[in-house]
């Protein structure tokens, strides 16, 4: 049976707001954590992205704070990327205009002078990059005194960027006497060790086994032989604007983001816009934010946005790679088929990447469907370098799988492996001259 939110003893002034904003009823994963954090237990709680889990830990710790107090922040949340610290303050704004509850989110990339005024007249919930965080404590500006509410999001992503000893830090300073949540779209052994470590005992939520992909989204792949025909091939797919009315192209090096970039700017229509770690951050946030609003068609990014990019009515996701994490599968497709929409999700494979794609299928644990590449897209002779890079990467997987694999580029034996051979062939040489025979014999 379907529960409200006001059953979930969701403050008045949310309620209200949840109203207005179109949130009729939770989510599973809202359903299971909110009355776990309600009642005041740690909670460790496995949500893919696209499932609101964010409103999972925001709306009980916003109803615990219940209105403006003091000047130091009594929640924090901590999350790994600027992008995501964004949408989290966002977030907290679209559920807080009724209320006189303050926020702040803070992150690297401009100095923290601007955010230390920014939370000098006082904070409530103050969401945080762990860098950023650690900054604004050393300078003096910053006190944790009065935390009651700690959250830890996209846990797994924490993990893959190294920030466990800044959040050992922050820990150590942090009151002992304090709520711990911690949120992940997987939950491996290293995340189940990081939640044993910080939370010390908690209760676990998990509304769908653990890396599992959004039901709304369907999951296709192509097999391409070489890098242009992969630029040929996404510049056709977008020559229906109709279907592909907004996108997300992930690729994972800056370098592919520029070349795909430079294809699409000519060749496709509507607004793009391109995100790396290059571009300033003024110049990423306007990125995202113009996306969001749909004033872009066609969004290119690195893995950098995919954890922080929350977007409704985006139709496609496009994987121009593979990404190195696997479980940025799971994060990058999960930018579609939002809110209960559905969405596409389509991966150009090619020959070195045969082999991520079975790994990223035994993690979402279901295959990827293949299509035939349509008829107009151009494809490509592949270059003799793009040819044995494939294959150099091919002999390294195999390696991996089967570590007595020798492989098609191991070193070859020296067929005169010491100087005592070569002694011996001088040797055999002139006794075959002695002899008349063989060659360099006189006749």
């Amino acid at each position: 049976m379907k529960q409200t939110f006001e059953e979930l003893k969701i403050a008045k002034v949310l309620l209200k707001t949840l109203d207005e904003i179109g949130f009729k009823e939770p989510t599973p994963v809202q359903m299971e954590a909110i009355p776990k954090i309600n009642s005041g237990e740690n909670v460790v709680g496995i949500a893919q992205t696209g499932t609101g889990k964010t409103a999972a830990y925001l709306l009980p710790v916003l109803t615990k704070l219940k209105k403006a107090e003091g000047n130091d922040p009594r929640a924090v949340v901590i999350v790994p990327t600027r992008e995501l610290a964004i949408q989290v303050g966002d977030d907290v704004q679209e559920l807080t205009p009724l209320s006189d509850i303050r926020h702040a989110a803070v992150f690297g990339g401009i100095g923290w002078t601007k955010h230390a005024a920014l939370i000098e007249p006082g904070v409530d919930i103050l969401i945080a990059t762990p860098g950023r965080l650690w900054e604004l404590y050393r300078a003096g500006v910053l006190s944790f005194k009065k935390v009651k509410h700690l959250v830890i999001d996209e846990a797994d992503r924490m993990l893959d960027m190294g920030f466990i000893p800044q959040l050992r830090q922050l820990l150590e300073v942090i009151p002992n006497r304090r709520q711990n949540l911690l949120f992940s779209a997987t939950f491996n052994e290293n995340v189940e060790k990081m939640a044993e470590e910080f939370l010390d005992h908690f209760e676990k939520v998990e509304v769908t086994p653990s890396a599992t992909t959004v039901e709304l989204v369907t999951q296709k792949a192509y097999k391409v032989p070489n890098y242009r025909t992969k630029l040929n091939l996404i510049q056709h797919l977008l020559e229906d604007e109709e279907t592909f009315s907004r996108v997300i192209i992930f690729v994972k090096t800056k370098e592919h983001a520029e070349e795909v970039f430079k294809v699409i700017k000519r060749k496709a229509e509507g607004e793009k816009r391109i995100l790396h770690s290059n571009k300033g951050q003024n110049t990423r946030i306007n990125a995202i934010n113009a996306f969001k609003n749909g004033e872009v068609r066609i969004l290119i990014s690195t893995d950098v946005s995919a954890r922080g990019l929350d977007a409704s009515l985006v139709s496609h996701v496009i994987n121009f790679d593979l990404p190195s994490s696997y479980e940025d599968y799971v994060h990058r497709i999960g930018r579609t088929a939002r809110a209960g929409n559905r969405g596409d999700a389509i991966t150009l494979i090619d020959p070195a990447d045969e082999w991520h794609l079975i790994k990223v299928e035994e993690l979402i644990r279901m295959p990827v469907q293949f299509f035939e590449i349509p008829e107009k897209v151009v494809v490509v002779p592949t270059e003799f370098d793009e040819k044995q890079e494939y294959l150099r990467e091919i002999d390294r997987q195999r390696k991996l799988d089967d570590p007595s694999y020798k492989g098609a580029f191991h070193k070859k034996k020296n067929i005169y492996p010491s100087k005592r051979t070569f002694e011996d062939k001088f040797q055999r040489t002139k006794e075959r001259q002695k002899r008349g025979t063989g060659r360099g014999s006189k006749t």
